[in-house]
C-alpha cells in the first residue's frame, strides 16, 4: 500500500480526501500545515505527496520541493483553485502534476496511479 502525504489547510476537505484515498488503497497521512508536512516528510518519506498550493504563509510547491529533496522518486500532485500558468510551469519543472479545482476523485486517483489502474467514477470534488 503506497504511503501518501495529504496536505491541505481546509480541515473538512482534508478529512474527506483522506477517507476517499484510504478507500482507494493508499496509506494516507493527513497534514493541515506546512510545518506538519515538513515533519512527516522527514520521518515518513512518502511514496506520494498531494498538496494544495495555498498553505498560509507557505505553499504546496515548497512542500513538493522538500519531498523531492528527501526522496527523488516521490510522485507529487499539486492542486489549486487557480489555473495559474506560472504555478503550472513551476510544478512541471519539479516533476509534479498540477490539477485545478474542482478535481474529481477519478482525476485525482488517475494522477496518483500513472498506469491507469486507479480508475474511480466516484464524484469526490476537491473544492
Amino acid at each position: 500500500m503506497p504511503s501518501l502525504l495529504l496536505v491541505d489547510d481546509d480541515l473538512s476537505l482534508l478529512g474527506a480526501l483522506s477517507r476517499f484515498l484510504s478507500d482507494h488503497g493508499f496509506q494516507v497521512v493527513p497534514c493541515s500545515t506546512f510545518e506538519e508536512a515538513k515533519r512527516e516528510i522527514a520521518t515518513l518519506q512518502p511514496d506520494i505527496v498531494v498538496t494544495d498550493v495555498r498553505l498560509g504563509a507557505f505553499n504546496g510547491l515548497q512542500v513538493a520541493l522538500l519531498a523531492r529533496d528527501v526522496r527523488s522518486d516521490v510522485r507529487i500532485v499539486v492542486f489549486s483553485g487557480f489555473d495559474d500558468p506560472v504555478l503550472k510551469e513551476e510544478a512541471r519543472r519539479i516533476g509534479a502534476t498540477y490539477l485545478v479545482k474542482p478535481v474529481s476523485g477519478h482525476s485525482l486517483v488517475e494522477a496518483l496511479r500513472p498506469d491507469g489502474s486507479g480508475r474511480s467514477n466516484e464524484p469526490v470534488s476537491v473544492e
